[in-house]
């Protein structure tokens, strides 16, 4: 009888669970571990028969210097979006903490990059780096500042696709730490004020502390995000000049849909999906001794 009790209550737990498994399996699950199959084989994703090659793509892969070049510019462009991203999406929310006159548009302004197509914005973009007739060329001889090349130079290719994704990416950041700025608790600043703590302390003190939840999401969001970027490299520079903004993600689009190399292709897939696993693993672990519930 007990058996019979407990077989209903696991098939009715598998009755609610199965909905949500079936496509988490078949639109996950499945293809990481298909992809996983194809690095180790020589698919040149046309042909119907490939051959199983073990683990020559990722030992080519290593090899190729091209890899670790593309690793470098990702752990840049990653760090580059990551911390701006923060840094600026807190100051904005701080500044539109209290409410305006006309605080709303506003905010609403701030916001409508991040939910405006990626490929839009970074058609408008080109035009902005244009060396010639770019609007910023023109606010650098405003500030008697240098011209750049932008786009079209190897030294600040990276760093023009690096402020795109910040401005993006900004107003997403601003409505996070608005809404976790509101729920800190009125009674901890009064405590802290009771101390004498002044602005900044209480700012370390007790803001920072309350919306560490909110900052330790947004870090993890934004970075996997940026290890994700793709539209904006391939409008903007396709992985250029000289292979300058060149991402672990482009390269894989680049073996697997220019050089019809899939096996090497899927492989640099899987590497990304360590390196984000790693990546998670280290924030998450670090996130204990900093992030407060």
């Amino acid at each position: 009888m007990k058996k019979r009790i407990n077989f209903r209550k696991v098939g009715s737990v598998w009755l609610f669970v199965l909905p949500a498994l079936i496509p988490l399996i078949v639109f996950w699950i499945y293809p990481i571990l298909r992809s996983v199959y194809i690095s180790f084989t020589d698919w040149d994703y046309m042909s119907p028969t490939y051959n199983f090659v073990f683990l020559d793509n990722f030992i080519a892969l290593f090899k190729d210097d091209r890899f670790y070049d593309a690793l470098w510019n990702t752990l840049v462009f990653t760090v580059g979006t990551l911390v701006p991203t923060i840094v600026l999406g807190l100051l904005l929310a701080l500044l539109m903490q209290k409410a305006f006159k006309g605080s709303g548009i506003v905010k609403f302004i701030l916001f409508s990059p991040w939910i405006t197509p990626t490929v839009a914005i970074s058609i408008v973009w080109t035009w902005i780096y244009d060396p010639d007739t770019g609007i910023a060329n023109a606010v650098l001889e405003f500030l008697h500042l240098p011209a750049l090349q932008w786009i079209k130079s190897s030294e600040t290719a990276m760093l023009a696709v690096i402020i795109v994704t910040v401005w993006k990416s900004l107003g997403y950041a601003m409505i996070f730490y608005l809404s976790a700025l509101e729920k800190v608790p009125g009674e901890l600043y009064e405590a802290s004020g009771l101390d004498g703590a002044k602005g900044w302390q209480r700012f370390r003190d007790v803001t920072l502390p309350c919306i560490s939840p909110t900052t330790f999401f947004l870090v993890i969001i934004t970075m996997v995000s940026s290890l994700q970027a793709y539209d904006q490299i391939q409008i903007l520079t396709q992985g250029g000049p000289s292979g300058s903004t060149r991402t672990l993600l482009y390269m894989y689009y680049q073996l697997g849909f220019e050089e019809f190399n899939m096996g090497q292709a899927t492989a640099v897939a899987i590497v990304m999906i360590i390196l984000t696993v790693f990546l998670s693993a280290i924030q998450f672990t670090a996130s204990k001794k900093w992030v407060h519930y």
